[in-house]
């Protein structure tokens, strides 16, 4: 398999409904809520790709750039952007979609980088183990 074969392998989306007890006094989605969707995605299409512990590392730049209303359907798309030897960074974009009107709109998008650990929480080569072509 090649590495942009299990990238798209490892691609993970989650939908979910924006009810009142996720939202702020603006009646929109909390952005601490946001971010915590985006790193659970993130985390699942990382994992999902190297089969390896990981744990979040740090994120990038994370643009809120709509507000998502109650009563909305989101849906977080997870996927592997980048490889290093012993980090990978996931892209994760949220999408805005009114409940009863067509379309939808990228409203949040940011990036999620993760470290593989061994079972003494030591950092391991991503890619170890993998088989993946050159």
């Amino acid at each position: 398999m090649t590495l942009e074969e299990r990238i798209q392998l490892a691609e993970t989306r989650v939908c979910t409904t924006v009810f009142p007890f996720l939202t702020n006094h603006h009646d929109t989605l909390f952005g601490g809520k946001a971010m915590a969707i985006m790193d659970e995605v993130s985390f699942m299409a990382g994992t999902r790709f190297c089969r390896k512990r990981l744990v979040t590392v740090s994120t990038d730049r994370i643009d809120f750039e709509k507000a998502i209303p109650s009563g909305s359907i989101i849906e977080a798309v997870a996927k592997v952007a980048s490889v290093g030897r012993t980090s990978l960074k996931v892209k994760v974009e949220i999408y805005l979609e009114k409940m009863y009107e067509e379309g939808r709109e990228l409203a949040i998008q940011g990036m999620f980088t993760f470290v593989a650990l061994d079972d003494d929480k030591k950092p391991i080569p991503v890619l170890e183990g993998l088989n993946i072509e050159a």
